[in-house]
C-alpha cells in the first residue's frame, strides 16, 4: 500500500509499504477513504524526531470502509463505514469506563509514563502505525471504531476522529455559562471549531484571536468577533476586556500550544533538539521546559477573575514555568488534556445531519490526493494558501 512515512525533520514521503494484517482476534483492517492533516502532525514534522524511526506511518484522523475483521469481532463487518478515533482505547478498562479514553489503562505507554497510545504519533504514544495511508489496522474492533451511515460525504464524519471531540472537550472544559463570553486563542482547525461549538451551545460573545488573515476572515464570517494579534499584540488584554464588560471573558481556550509566536529563546531551544543525537534530544524534550508559552500566558492574563482556562493546544516541556501567583490570585480553574473521543461522540453525532449546524461539510480548505501530502505538510506549516484544514484521499 501507499502511506506517508517519516524520514527526518521536514522530510515526509509517500512510500510503498506492506499492507497491514490482523494480529489479534479483535483487530480489523480499514480501507481509508479520507484522512486529515492535523496541527499536531507538525510537531512530528519539525520537532519530535527523537521519538520517531524512519518509515513510521503518520496520521491520526482517518475514516473508511471495513475490509477485514478478526474472528472475535461482532460489532462491525466488512463493508461497514467507520471513523477511527485518534486514541487507541480499549473501551472497557477503569479509565475508559469513566470517559477518560485518552488515559486508557490497556494502552498506556509505561516506558515513557504517558497516557493511551495514539495512532501515528511517536514512541511516546506507542508508535502505532497511523492513518495517512491506504489501509490501517485498528485494534479493539468491537469498541474502538465509530460506525457511521453510508450516504453523506466523508467530510460530514471524518472530524469525529479528532477535530470535533477535541474542540467539544475544549468548550466543555471551558464551562462557558449560557449567555457568557469566551475568547479562543488560535483559529486553526481546533480553535475555529471551538468557536462554532461554543456559539452553538449558547455562548453570547465569542472572540477569536489569530494573526493569519484568512483564518480571521473565516471565523468572522460565522459571527465571531476577531482580533488580529499583529495589530493588537501590545493591547490584546485591553481589547478583549473592552468586548467583555471590562472584566475579561468567562473562559479562554488556548488552542495554540507550543507553536505560539513567542519566546525566541524557547523557539531556538526547540530547534536545537532536532540537531542533537536522539538520546540527548529525547531527554531534553521530556525534561526541559522549552515551550513557547505566549498563548498560555495570554490566556491567564485575559480571563476574568474566577474564570476558566481550557488548554487544547499541545505542550511538550515537562518543566515549563507557570505563573502560579497570578493563577492563584485570580482564582482560576485550568483544565486540559488529550480529547477523550468516545466520551463526546454521542453528543456530537446528532449534529452531523443535513442541517449541519457546525458547517462541517465546508470545513476543509484543501482536499488533496495522499501523493501530495509532502507538499501539503510544507504548505500547512508555512500557513500558505489559506490552509486551515487539509484532507487527503489515499
Amino acid at each position: 500500500m501507499r502511506a506517508l512515512t517519516w524520514h527526518g525533520k521536514q522530510d515526509v514521503r509517500v512510500d510503498t509499504v506492506p499492507d497491514p494484517v490482523l494480529r489479534d482476534p479483535d483487530d480489523i483492517v480499514v480501507e481509508v477513504t479520507t484522512t486529515g492533516l492535523c496541527g499536531s502532525d507538525l510537531h512530528l514534522y519539525l520537532l519530535l524526531g527523537a521519538f520517531l524511526d524512519v518509515g513510521d506511518i503518520l496520521g491520526h484522523e482517518a475514516m473508511g470502509i471495513v475490509k477485514e475483521v478478526g474472528p472475535a469481532v461482532t460489532a462491525v463487518k466488512p463493508g461497514d463505514r467507520v471513523v477511527i478515533p485518534f486514541n487507541v482505547s480499549c473501551g472497557t478498562c477503569f479509565m475508559c469506563e469513566r470517559g477518560l479514553h485518552s488515559q486508557c489503562e490497556t494502552t498506556q505507554v509505561h516506558e515513557h509514563g504517558t497516557g493511551a497510545s495514539l495512532f501515528g504519533y511517536t514512541k511516546l504514544y506507542g508508535q502505532v502505525p497511523g492513518g495517512q495511508a491506504q489501509y490501517i489496522r485498528v485494534p479493539f474492533g468491537n469498541t474502538l471504531p465509530i460506525p457511521v451511515p453510508h450516504g453523506p460525504p466523508d467530510d460530514r464524519f471524518v472530524y469525529l476522529s479528532d477535530v470535533l471531540p477535541t474542540a467539544w472537550q475544549a468548550v466543555e472544559y471551558a464551562a462557558v455559562p449560557r449567555g457568557g463570553s469566551l475568547a479562543v486563542l488560535g483559529l486553526g482547525p481546533i480553535g475555529d471549531m471551538s468557536c462554532r461549538i461554543a456559539a452553538h451551545r449558547g455562548a453570547e460573545t465569542v472572540i477569536g484571536v489569530d494573526l493569519v488573515p484568512e483564518r480571521l476572515e473565516r471565523a468572522r464570517s460565522r459571527g465571531v468577533q476577531t482580533l488580529d494579534l499583529k495589530e493588537s499584540k501590545d493591547g490584546l488584554t485591553d481589547a478583549v476586556r473592552e468586548l467583555t464588560g471590562g472584566r475579561g471573558p468567562d473562559a479562554v481556550i488556548d488552542a495554540v500550544g507550543m507553536e505560539a509566536h513567542g519566546s525566541r529563546v524557547a523557539g531556538a531551544a526547540q530547534t536545537m533538539t532536532t540537531l542533537l543525537p536522539d538520546a540527548l534530544a529525547a531527554g531534553l524534550m521530556k525534561t526541559v521546559g522549552v515551550d513557547r508559552l505566549a498563548a498560555l500566558y495570554a490566556a491567564i492574563d485575559l480571563v476574568r477573575r474566577g474564570g476558566t482556562v481550557s488548554v487544547s493546544g499541545v505542550y511538550g516541556g515537562a518543566a515549563d514555568p507557570m505563573p502560579l501567583l497570578t493563577m492563584f490570585d485570580k482564582q482560576l480553574q485550568v483544565r486540559m488534556g488529550q480529547a477523550n473521543v468516545h466520551r463526546w461522540a454521542s453528543d456530537i453525532l446528532p449534529l452531523l445531519t443535513d442541517e449541519d449546524p457546525l458547517a462541517v461539510d465546508g470545513f476543509a480548505t484543501h482536499r488533496l490526493p495522499l501523493e501530495q501530502a509532502p507538499d501539503a505538510y510544507e504548505m500547512f506549516q508555512k500557513k500558505q494558501d489559506g490552509a486551515v484544514k487539509v484532507l487527503f484521499t489515499p
